[in-house]
């Protein structure tokens, strides 16, 4: 290090905290619980997967796009941020293999340009939200302690930033903590994205009408995280001593396959789905955590049931209404070995 000893602080509640992503689904969430703790919230965004309606008003609302550097260092203008709480991402890893270079430039030079910034600031905390992707196949369940081996591009970008994160706590001092959620889904999902997050692209299908999407077989695991179970412990972390420089599984704990998540999605919506069976992708067939880790330092809450999660987000994608299917908004860089449906979507 460069002598710049840290000991670990705790955030007060009237801290004036930076949230990226915040336009969207968990980004949105982790902003109405900073304000909820009495937090003074910059939120900023730049609306290519989000919506500026998920923002609670009583945030400061900065638009813009993290790859510039520029635009980064603006967001200090006013003053320093106690903490940065990052979420922004483009969170499709199956589509990552297909758009590697835009992958690397949206998820790890943007969290780069963030990280500059938090150590020349003097920032208290950087809170990273990483993903499960990083462990790879075949490490059920999935714990910290375990070597990762992520093996899309998207995987290997997010532990790229927990990597750096770790080299800028050494040479700097800069304080963090890293957050490995999965799955996660509920209120706010964008159900217009054909390329990820399942459960909201089956109540997409549902609400149309339309057949429910499963790649291969659809026996494939995932321990499903309601929304409730996620942002509240990402908001307060800056808040509890044992979270500094520490990484974390956060979510759900009982794995269910594609096939019983659509029967749960028929049951909510009051239909008996169809499925379209396609050719299956590459991807991790079973992944779910251990979270007794997260469990000790935070001691959260019961995760909410699959069930009682389904319906929440139902009555919210009903009230709310469905999106047409929105098509990734830049360049397929390798078009070859992409799925099928991708490929055909494109072309329609």
């Amino acid at each position: 290090m460069d002598g710049q000893s840290s000991s670990p602080r705790t955030t007060p509640s009237d801290s004036r905290v930076l949230v990226t992503g915040a336009a969207g689904f968990i980004g949105s969430h982790v902003v109405d619980h900073c304000l909820g703790a009495g937090m003074q919230v910059v939120a900023t965004d730049d609306l290519s997967g989000g919506f500026r309606e998920n923002i609670d008003a009583r945030a400061q609302w900065v638009q813009g796009d993290l790859r510039d550097a520029e635009f980064v260092a603006s967001l200090w203008a006013e003053g320093r941020f106690d903490v940065v709480y990052h979420l922004a991402a483009y969170a499709a890893e199956g589509l990552s293999h297909f758009i590697r270079a835009y992958n690397y430039r949206t998820n790890l030079e943007a969290s780069v340009n963030l990280v500059n910034q938090a150590i020349l600031t003097g920032a208290s905390r950087f809170v990273f939200t990483s993903s499960i992707a990083v462990y790879g196949a075949g490490q059920v369940p999935m714990s910290e302690e375990m070597v990762p081996r992520p093996e899309d591009p998207y995987g290997i970008s997010k532990y790229a930033v927990e990597l750096d994160l770790a080299a800028a706590h050494e040479m700097f001092g800069l304080e963090y903590t890293i957050f490995r959620p999965h799955n996660v889904y509920g209120e706010r999902q964008n159900v217009a994205d054909r390329y990820r997050n399942v459960i909201g692209i089956f109540m997409s299908h549902a609400l149309r009408g339309d057949p429910l999407p499963v790649f291969g077989d659809g026996r494939q695991t995932r321990a499903f995280s309601h929304i409730d179970d996620v942002a509240p412990v990402i908001a307060r972390s800056p808040a509890v001593p044992e979270s500094v420089n520490q990484v974390y599984n956060i979510g759900a704990d009982t794995p269910y396959s594609i096939l019983e998540l659509a029967a749960e999605i028929g049951r909510a919506f009051g239909i008996d789905p169809v499925l379209e069976h396609l050719p299956p992708r590459k991807e991790v067939v079973h992944a779910f955590s251990d979270h007794a880790k997260v469990r000790t330092d935070f001691n959260p809450p019961e995760p909410l049931d699959l069930e009682a999660g389904i319906r929440q987000m139902a009555a919210w994608v009903h009230a709310h209404g469905s999106r047409d299917p929105v098509e990734f908004a830049g360049r397929i860089e390798v078009d070859r070995n992409l799925p099928p449906s991708w490929a055909r979507s494109r072309q329609e």
